[in-house]
């Protein structure tokens, strides 16, 4: 885009116009400048379908009526097709009917992680996996950039519940939030570009996310090139001017011109530089500039399909739900052996299709499951109903129930549709329990004990206890279906379709197993994500803890043989892996390839296993292919809070391929190379300078000199003496030595650590200015270290003459200041026998022939020299 050209536009607006651009002009359109240039942006919101408001009231916030629109399967289910080229597909099938409807900007994908199953939001996201949910937003983004729509990546950062979503500060370490809670986003913002991000209402770690430059500024756009708009979601404001200098471009909704003035104010009053809301006109600019291009480039928009995106729906649902049990082959249904099938529930006639909240779509028609499941069999299969039991109460109905065993025992088999009522989780609250409904509950068990062919499909947005798992003989997971959700399910129980759906999701045993549990919701306005980077299947593997389905996990009604495992690492740190998936089944199907990398032996704590690859992968029956993942250096790596860095680990890693985090069919060894050495500060410990060739040359040139000076031996063995030596931050040493070792010299010790000469040597003489402090260096080594010592440790002007003529280095020093005839004559032989010292000396000869200044130079180079007096320490 000409930048000129913004610049230029954003020069003809005043103060007060270019203030306005900041907020929306109403619910769901941006401020617009039609004469100047300046188009406006409509947005709707989109996840997993069209939600236009029918009538857009001035001011009125909230959930209205919507026009009709196909309502695809949420991100709960969407997410477990482990595919994001039908992602994509279902992203420009969205854009194409925002296009219809004058839309251009879609508020989705949501991406937060799944913390805890109990988050009322979580039908919305994706999965507790970042690289799962990075890949499959960026999907969507690309499938909507397709149709010249734009996407935006939602919520912007540690939106993980919905209980007092507002104003609850998560408090998570460096590690969690680089690993975890924004790696997610950082793989779809460099690799799709998104037009824009919404942040969220919470705070991180003290700082709310609208007004927060590090997140918004120094990550999202300086670290990570992002270059679209930063807008907030509905009401997501606190104070304006901080949200400006943090790199908040947009506040939606429009709060009335009262924020913009606010802006204003603070540039008039001199509290805001007029130079950031240059910057963020310049970006809201760009982005209307975008949206006017999109529309140009689409044309005139093509009526939409209904049917056709009715199909996809259908397609995106059956290719996603997930088969979790299915004894005895129950499952698919052979319509030519079965005379009667008893379909069970309330949920069979009037589904629970997606979640409530600002996503809600006005679908076009909803396909129930009764209704395909009766066109399925038409006439050849009679159909027995019942209700089951009811979501407007949760007392037991004995009437229910009853009805439900007696019709489950005149079938051949019994279909029971259960799962979770709407009232039960939505966006604005979190649910305080994973059980089914009792009544629910009661109800299958007694289904069950009647009928042993019974088959339970559950509808819910988030994990619930499958604590009745023994009793039905098949159990499939459909989730939120979507529109279409009553054909998809009925293609998978007649075999139409072959599940292929993987959980993207652990389902624990129970809720007191999972890694947030007591630290959620958190307390008043806190939360402490004291679990750290051990979300999902990363605690529960590490743990060994047993769930009821890990993480990708999902049947097939074929079987799938892995063999041929190669990987191999290059010099630039890639490693290439490679093996051979065949169809040993009798049907055709899909199988979702995962790919993990694991170091066990690390030094840091870290996960068993992390997702880094997968693939979904369609085979005939006998068909075999070759899949191929490519992994760079930097899935080998962990966040390093202390140097703020992404670092690999030299030595054997594993790479694991298999079809969940617990059924690792391959693994393979790859040796990678020790990457760049980090530089070294004043904060580094001795164990850094021991793994640094250059740092280990210092600590031995340095301790080789104190054991030369005192002439004593260091103890390695002493094993106290070495921890502490190894547990202290250069920066201490200072401090603990009494000035044994200066802020200079430890300038300088960095200095040549971190140089790049590998052929320079280390000379303890550079730690050293002048003769004064290299003789402080000597003399106060043992004081510093071990405690004060006695002044004998080293030969000095006071040791009698004697012992200073009998050392030869002594005697080379004598002699270098006195005359050669006092060195052999009498003199000395009479100064020897009186037994008298040089201080002595100087007292009896007059100052002519021995100044004290003079003495003072053979003292100090007498104290260069230690005496002979070694013992061990």
């Amino acid at each position: 885009m000409d930048s000129s050209l913004i610049t230029k536009l954003r020069r003809k607006l005043n103060l007060e116009q270019m203030t306005s651009l900041c907020s929306g002009e109403n619910n769901w359109e941006t401020k617009s400048y039609e004469a100047l240039g300046i188009p406006k942006v409509v947005m709707s919101d989109g996840p997993h379908g069209l939600r236009v408001e029918a009538e857009k009231e001035e001011g009125k916030i909230g959930v209205g009526d919507s026009l009709p629109a196909t309502c695809f399967p949420p991100a709960t289910l969407a997410a477990c097709s482990f595919d994001e080229s039908l992602i994509k597909e279902m992203a420009s099938a969205i854009a194409r009917e925002a296009r219809t409807a004058g839309v251009d900007l879609i508020l989705g994908p949501g991406l937060n992680i799944k913390r805890s199953p109990l988050c009322g939001r979580n039908f919305e996201y994706y999965s507790e996996d970042p690289y799962l949910s990075g890949h499959l937003a960026k999907a969507f983004v690309e499938g909507a950039r397709k149709e010249h729509i734009g996407a935006t990546l939602k919520h912007f950062l540690g939106n993980n519940q919905e209980t007092r979503r507002m104003t609850v500060n998560a408090l998570i370490d460096e590690r969690a939030l680089r690993e975890i809670y924004l790696k997610g986003f950082e793989i779809a913002v460099k690799e799709a570009g998104p037009m824009a991000v919404m942040c969220s209402y919470n705070s991180v770690n003290g700082e709310f996310l609208s007004q927060s430059k590090h997140f918004l500024t120094e990550i999202l756009r300086n670290e990570w090139g992002f270059e679209g708009i930063v807008m907030t979601d509905w009401g997501a404001v606190y104070d304006r001017v901080k949200g400006v200098k943090a790199g908040l471009d947009l506040e939606m909704p429009g709060s009335g011109g009262v924020n913009d003035h606010k802006i204003f104010d603070a540039i008039k009053e001199g509290k805001l530089k007029k130079t950031r809301l240059n910057e963020m006109a310049e970006r809201l600019i760009a982005f209307a500039l975008e949206a006017e291009e999109n529309r140009q480039a689409a044309g005139t928009p093509e009526p939409v399909d209904i049917n056709e995106q009715h199909l996809l729906a259908r397609r995106v649902a059956a290719e996603s739900m997930v088969l979790l049990k299915n004894e005895d082959s129950l499952l698919p249904l052979d319509k030519e052996k079965l005379k009667t099938i008893a379909v069970i529930g309330k949920m069979a006639f009037d589904p629970r299709y997606q979640g409530s909240g600002s996503s809600k779509i006005n679908p076009y028609r909803i396909e129930a499951p009764y209704d395909a499941i009766a066109a399925e069999t038409a006439d050849g299969v009679k159909l027995l109903t019942a209700q089951g039991y009811s979501d407007s109460s949760d007392e037991k109905h004995k009437r229910i129930v009853r009805e439900a065993v007696e019709t489950a025992g005149k079938a051949d088999v019994a279909v029971v549709f259960a799962g979770l009522p709407d009232k039960l989780e939505s966006e604005g609250y979190d649910r305080t329990t994973i059980k089914l409904p009792e009544n629910q509950l009661e109800m299958i068990q007694r289904v069950c004990e009647e009928q042993p062919n019974t088959i339970v499909v559950l509808f819910n947005g988030g994990v619930v206890d499958l604590e009745f798992e023994d009793q039905p003989k098949a159990v499939l997971e459909a989730w939120l279906g979507g529109q279409a959700v009553g054909a998809a399910v009925s293609d998978i129980l007649f075999g139409r379709v072959n599940p292929s759906g993987r959980l993207a999701e652990t389902i624990p045993m129970r809720l007191e197993d999972t890694p947030a549990y007591i630290n959620f919701p958190g307390t008043e306005d806190s939360v402490n994500y004291g679990e750290s980077i051990f979300v999902g299947y990363r605690y529960y593997d590490y743990v060994n803890r047993p769930v009821r389905y890990p993480f990708g996990f999902g049947l097939s009604y074929t079987t799938f043989e892995y063999s041929d495992m190669k990987a191999s690492a290059a010099d630039d740190g890639t490693v290439m892996v490679s093996c051979r998936v065949k169809n040993i089944g009798e049907r055709a199907g899909k199988e979702v390839v995962q790919l993990y990398t694991g170091k066990p032996d690390g030094k840091v704590q870290r996960p068993i296993r992390e997702l880094r690859g997968f693939t979904k992968i369609d085979l005939e029956p006998g068909e075999e292919k070759v899949v191929v993942f490519e992994l760079s250096k930097d899935d080998f790596t962990y966040f390093n809070p202390t140097r703020n860095a992404w670092t690999q680990e030299e030595g054997l890693h594993m790479v694991l391929i298999g079809a969940s985090s617990r059924d690792i069919r391959l693994e393979a060894e790859v040796a990678l190379p020790a990457p760049p050495l980090p530089k070294l500060t004043r904060h580094s410990y001795m164990d850094d300078f021991m793994a640094n060739p250059r740092g280990r040359q210092v600590i031995e040139v340095i301790m080789s000199q104190f054991q030369s000076v005192t002439g004593k031996i260091i103890d390695t063995e002493d094993n106290f003496f070495m921890t502490m030596l190894h547990g202290t931050p250069v920066s201490k040493i200072v401090t603990f030595t009494n000035g044994l070792l200066s802020d200079k010299s430890v300038d300088r010790i960095l200095e040549f650590v971190n140089g790049e000469d590998d052929s320079e040597t280390f000379d303890i003489r550079c730690l050293f200015e002048d003769k004064e402090e290299k003789r402080n260096w000597f003399q106060s080594m043992l004081e510093g270290i071990f405690g004060k010592k006695e002044d004998n440790a080293f030969y000095t002007v006071d040791c009698p003459v004697r012992d200073l003529m009998a050392n030869p280095e002594t005697r080379a020093v004598l002699a270098k200041y006195c005359p050669d005839e006092y060195m052999h004559g009498e003199i000395m032989d009479m100064i020897i026998s009186m037994g008298v010292t040089m201080r002595k000396v100087q007292k009896l000869i007059p100052d002519e022939y021995y100044p004290y200044s003079l003495l003072t130079t053979i003292d100090e180079e007498l104290r260069l020299i230690p005496k002979d007096n070694k013992e061990e320490i």
